[in-house]
């Protein structure tokens, strides 16, 4: 709740409280509620009426109240659930022939297990609001500083936070104990970024220090209304009647903490959940994997499936049910037997409760906890994704999407700092039309080798210089060699540009050795570093000036220490492309700096630099094409009278509250021209270890990988050279705007017209393209396709008339360049392939520009890097490098997808095989309803009796080693086919339950039919069904271990132990008899037939013939048409594992211990096809350390460490 301007107050009730100021007109602008708030600072009573927002968070989902609706709520979205309450109301129905208990009981346990992790999720959550909310700040009362908690903090107080404190609510910075009212801020918490930003309060409230200066400050603050941007803000504050436009710059966010800064005094604006960082904790789009989707369409199968079998029943039984068969005991008056309609549709409700068991009411939570657990234990501890460097593991930051991890087949990726490392180095320059700088940069060596060119490495001067951020040599500049050159004049305004127009801040000692730059972003940082190595060294900065110690033009070896005042700063944003900074030199000089894209810098040059444009434009595509990322830099001189003019009009923009930052950049227009242009800068950003090799192992995957970068043309495609994306057996369709007929309409400036050419241009293109790619894919060896094309015709090209003309040519291409792109391009390129294409889509990136990518893709990845956190929250995985990607997908996602695939299809086969068996005693029973197995039995089938054995297939599946799937990551194609989870595979899982089911129940009660217990007595129902039902857990736990391709201990003990649980349960449960009616036909059953030959010759005939057909098919399947993955088994059945045998590195002498533990690293990881561990690691260590003399004890707990055999001691062979 936020208070509007024009407020109307009861004057009877409030004659003391202060009125708004009504008579300010900011700008052109007269605010109006309810676009802005107005909040009286230092002045409780005033503020009260409002009601604005507490200072108290929360985080949680639920209350006391609220927990059990809204968490059952949550629970009953799921199709299952619904359907399983259904059948629970049903089942406490006369027409249900099972207890009720039957279905409520594990239909409650489900429930309860997920309720019961919410609250324990949510209760952590409160916890931690408790503690944030019980924090203490010291707040302004009767001139002294007081400590109260955080939540009882209000809007319009006034705060003091000291050195390391955390700002407790969006803030007003009025004073600071730094010089000329500056502090240091931390915005870790809001975006990742550990540099410093710098805040300045206004000159106004610089004197409001003291508790007792603080308490005579009673302004009023008129702002923007609480919204979600993080990096503006518009408001201004009025004190004794002087309006003073506020900005960010003044703004303190909640969840930063103070640096370097003894303490600050700031008034509190927006408090609690009004605050920007908590307007902005929302969580990232719901993401539901593919697999999942296909997994609500199987089970809608099953439900049609299900109706089917009860159809069947109930016209069965209005058939055969007939009111002259006395035996029936059915009566002329008992209403439901009046015709055959109304027995079948009673019979048809019966025999749905009686079939519920087909659809599993555990597969959910046990999906649940293998996701949870694969990415816990395995992708967050994977050694193979850690990165020593920077001390960064994987980390899977949601588990819905494991499994869609296997099935990626594009990839939306940024290049710097994600291909690239994003450690810029000044690397070249040009000045005046002269080229500078004499290094060689990574894709040039690349272009080389690709040409089978030799380079001649060059030497590096003496005395040249190389630090972070530097990495330029040319004698011809440095050690003040600029002197020397043609235009020193052109040289010295160059580095003035390059020092003085930023926004860095130095820290440390003001010396050239041990300063440090805090930038925004490396290029900054690298560009003032290099000013400093130039002879221009940056030193100081405060809110108006810049302080710069310059080597003397005049003389060699001289020094001056220069003082420029920075009157305007216009700021650099993804629209304008350049920023802009309006200084005073000590002598009266005003001079505008601007630096910016080459395409904004050369639209805004004054007449008669067309020479030096084209020259400078020649080097900048010299330094594109050798993959450098550049940078225009201009200047003009400026008349004090037109300055003073624009000021007022810059000032005027900067105080609105509406559009500020549209009326700031048509303002900046005005003084942004007839520039003169200095030259440019180039700065390498070197690529990631391993990209190139990770990109091929991927393209040889079957994955297509879309690079989308905001770089120049050249950059772009030199860069996709140098990491094998694209190759010159490729053949490449380039869309550029950079065309006759588009720069001529271009030149003529009429925007309507540019338009309609550009989208001719790219409609013309895209058809021949198209066309010619078709030619090409009709050919028998017809080379692989390319496609590159740069942003201004890209936005054409996402028109609704030519998308798809965009995403036939894209789909038909193994690569694609998106060059000069925005951040929504990225998003839109993502959706186009998501939504048009159908195709599962991975969008990797490092900073804020990828997140709209990131969310837009089926899976996002972020790159913990160097632009700060953002993309890592947004995203859905987060890596330290692109190399691991290769281990993401090829290895965790082909695994977790293979082990969803199987747990899904097990539990359909369990339950079929389970529920058919009922299905067909209904025909014996002249499709009455009668229940073939005992309710208890029914109700603990899916939950205890055949529940542990598929969760350890989930987390222990394991086709091929790690090794192995990276060095044939064509496997990883059975993902993008989706071989694993198709309607043939379904149908084989069916036909093996509609067999097993068939064998168990004809097999025994054709066999029961004469059979006599050891009483002479005739088998009964609950002996035969008893019987049945022993022999289905048996064949269906067994089953567990004929589809495994990786057997470890833990099979064999859910799987024995199942099996033996139930034969415990049986004992116990028909050992009882209870007064009332438990169902008492099954007592002492189990004893009875455990006494007769009869149960063991069954209990060894019958799952050894229901599991016949399935070995038989495995054989021939394995035979004939195998699977991929088997084909490499078959290749490397009797190699050992060597992949983890170059994981560390040993020294010459090692202690007992390390030789014992290098050793073990050794030891073969696999000998057979029994081999079972979540990730490559160590997992036969105890096997294989007895048959080598090794001490290796084992860790049955480690999930690293999991032996899948008993070690035996090697004996000699005799001879």
């Amino acid at each position: 709740m936020a208070r509007p301007g024009g407020l109307s107050v009861d004057s009877s009730a409030t004659n003391h409280l202060r009125a708004p100021s009504r008579t300010v007109t900011l700008g052109r602008i007269q605010p109006q509620a309810p676009t802005f708030r107005t909040v009286y600072c230092n002045d409780r009573d005033s503020i009260f009426p409002v009601r604005f927002k507490g200072n108290s968070i929360s985080t949680t989902k639920y209350n006391v109240f609220t927990f059990l609706p809204k968490g059952l709520f949550e629970q009953f979205r799921r199709i299952a659930n619904i359907y399983f309450l259904g059948i629970s109301c049903l089942s406490m129905t006369p027409i249900s022939p099972v207890n009720p208990i039957t279905n409520v009981a594990p239909l409650s346990m489900v429930l309860l297990v997920s309720l019961i992790k919410e609250a324990f999720e949510d209760w952590k959550r409160f916890q931690n609001d408790m503690s944030i909310n019980n924090s203490s700040v010291e707040v302004l009362q009767d001139q002294q500083w007081i400590n109260i908690p955080w939540r009882k903090l209000q809007v319009g107080d006034i705060i003091k936070i000291k050195k390391d404190g955390f700002f407790p609510a969006d803030l007003l910075f009025l004073s600071s104990t730094n010089s000329d009212g500056i502090c240091y801020v931390e915005t870790a918490n809001l975006d990742g970024e550990t540099n410093l930003k710098i805040r300045k309060a206004l000159e106004r409230t610089w004197d409001y220090l003291t508790s007792e200066k603080a308490s005579e400050f009673k302004g009023e603050i008129q702002c923007e209304q609480p919204n979600n941007s993080l990096y503006t803000f518009t408001g201004n504050l009025i004190e004794e009647k002087q309006t003073l436009p506020l900005s960010p710059d003044q703004l303190l966010l909640r969840g930063c903490s103070l640096r370097n800064t003894e303490y600050i005094v700031g008034a509190v604006i927006f408090t609690g959940h009004e605050t920007k960082v908590m307007m902005n904790a929302m969580n990232a789009p719901s993401k539901r994997s593919t697999l999942e989707k296909k997994l609500d369409k199987l089970i809608i199968t099953i439900f049609c499936a299900l109706v089917i079998m009860c159809l069947i029943g109930s016209i069965g039984c209005a058939i055969v049910t007939d009111r002259d068969h006395d035996y029936l005991g059915l009566h002329k008056t008992d209403w439901e037997y009046r015709n055959g309609m109304t027995i079948a549709f009673f019979t048809f409700f019966t025999l749905v409760t009686l079939f519920s068991t087909i659809i599993p009411i555990s597969l959910y939570v046990s999906i649940e906890m293998i996701k949870f657990i694969q990415s816990t234990q395995y992708i967050n501890r994977d050694l193979h994704m850690y990165h020593a460097e920077t001390n960064t593991p994987a980390s899977a930051r949601t588990s819905n999407l494991n499994e869609e991890l296997g099935q990626v087949e594009y990839i939306f990726s940024d290049k710097t700092g994600t291909l690239t490392r994003n450690l810029m180095e000044f690397f070249k320059c040009s000045i005046g039309g002269i080229s500078y700088g004499c290094g060689i940069t990574e894709i040039e060596r690349g272009i080389a080798q690709r040409d089978g060119l030799k380079i001649q490495e060059e030497q590096r001067s003496t005395g040249a210089i190389r630090e972070k951020g530097f990495n330029f040599d040319d004698p011809r500049l440095m050690r003040g060699g600029w002197r020397n050159e043609p235009n020193p004049d052109l040289c010295k305004e160059f580095f003035r540009c390059l020092a003085i127009c930023h926004t860095v801040l130095p820290e440390g000692d003001e010396s050239p050795d041990k300063i440090v730059y805090q930038a925004a972003s490396p290029d900054e940082a690298a560009l003032v570093t290099a000013a400093k190595n130039f002879g221009f060294f940056f030193y100081r900065r405060t809110p108006t000036m810049v302080y710069v110690r310059e080597s003397h033009t005049e003389q060699m070896g001289k020094i001056q220490d220069m003082s420029y005042e920075i009157l305007n700063v216009l700021e650099f944003n993804s629209t304008r492309k350049r920023q802009s900074v309006v200084c005073r030199f000590p002598n009266g000089r005003l001079v505008l700096y601007c630096k910016g894209a080459d395409t904004v810098i050369f639209e805004r040059l004054a007449y008669g630099m067309d020479e030096v444009r084209k020259v400078t434009g020649q080097h900048l595509e010299h330094f594109g094409s050798s993959g450098l990322r550049t940078l225009c830099l201009a200047y003009t001189d400026l008349n004090p009278e037109a300055y003073d003019s624009w000021n007022e009009k810059f000032i005027q923009a900067k105080s609105a509250l509406r559009d500020r930052e549209k009326k700031l950049d048509e303002v900046a227009e005005l003084i942004e021209k007839d520039l003169i242009l200095i030259g440019s800068t180039a700065i390498e950003d070197k690529l990631q270890e391993g990209v190139p090799t990770c990109i091929e192992t991927l393209s040889r995957a079957g994955i297509k990988i879309w690079v989308l970068t905001g770089d120049k043309m050249e950059t772009a495609i030199n860069i996709a050279y140098a990491c094998n994306l694209i190759n010159n057996d490729m053949k490449q369709f380039i869309i550029s705007s950079e065309t006759d007929a588009i720069r001529e309409a271009e030149e003529r400036g009429n925007q309507v017209e540019i338009a309609r050419v550009i989208k001719e241009e790219v409609k013309k293109e895209l058809k021949k393209s198209l066309e010619e790619a078709q030619r090409y894919l009709h050919t028998v060896a017809g080379p692989k396709l390319a496609l590159v094309i740069d942003g201004k015709c890209l936005m054409y090209a996402l028109d609704p008339t030519l998308r798809v003309a965009l995403l036939n040519l894209s789909l038909n291409c193994t690569s694609v360049v998106c060059c000069r792109v925005s951040p929504l391009q990225k998003a839109q390129v993502t959706s186009l392939v998501r939504k048009g294409a159908k195709k599962i889509t991975l969008s990797i990136g490092d900073g804020a520009n990828d997140v709209s990518m990131i969310q837009a893709a089926h899976v996002g990845v972020g790159i913990s890097g160097m632009e700060g956190m953002q993309a890592v929250m947004a995203s859905d995985f987060a890596i330290a490098q692109f190399r691991f990607l290769t281990d993401l997908l090829l290895v965790h996602g082909r695994w977790s997808y293979l082990r969803i695939c199987k747990v899904v299809m097990y539990f359909f086969y369990k339950n079929l095989t389970f529920t058919l068996t009922q299905f067909w005693f209904t025909f014996r029973t002249g499709f009455s309803g009668q229940r073939f197995y005992d309710d208890w039995f029914q109700s603990l089938y899916n939950v205890f009796f055949t529940a542990l054995p598929v969760i350890v297939l989930g987390l222990f599946e394991k086709d091929v080693s790690a090794s192995l799937s990276k060095r044939y990551p064509e496997l990883y194609r059975e993902g993008i086919r989706n071989s694993f989870f198709k309607w043939r595979v379904v149908a084989v899982w069916a036909s093996s339950a509609v067999y097993q089911s068939l064998v168990c129940y004809i097999f025994v009660t054709a066999s029961a039919f004469d059979g006599k217990n050891s009483s002479g007595k005739i088998f009964g129902l609950w002996d035969v069904s008893t019987m049945v039902f022993t022999c289905l857990i048996i064949a269906v736990n067994m089953r567990i271990l004929l589809m495994s391709n990786s057997i470890t201990r833990w099979h064999y003990i859910t799987v024995g132990g199942s099996i033996a649980a139930w034969l415990l349960f049986a004992f116990v449960y028909c050992g009882i008899m209870t007064p009332r009616d438990r169902n008492e036909n099954v007592y002492f059953v189990i004893y009875v037939l455990m006494s007769t030959f009869y149960f063991y010759f069954t209990l060894l005939l019958v799952p050894v013939v229901a599991l016949l057909a399935d070995f038989i098919y495995q054989g021939v399947e394995r035979w004939f048409v195998p699977y991929d993955y088997q084909i490499v088994q078959e290749i490397h059945r009797h190699e050992p594992d060597s992949s983890n045998a170059d994981q560390l590195e040993i020294a010459n002498e090692l202690t007992p211990e390390e030789a014992r533990s290098y050793a073990i690293s050794q030891l073969p990881r696999e000998i057979s096809k029994h081999t079972g561990f979540a990730f490559d690691s160590p997992g036969y260590e105890s096997f294989f350390a007895s048959q080598l003399g090794i001490y290796a004890p084992q860790k049955a707990w480690d999930v690293a460490r999991r032996a899948s055999m008993r070690s035996r001691p090697k004996t000699p062979k005799k001879n």
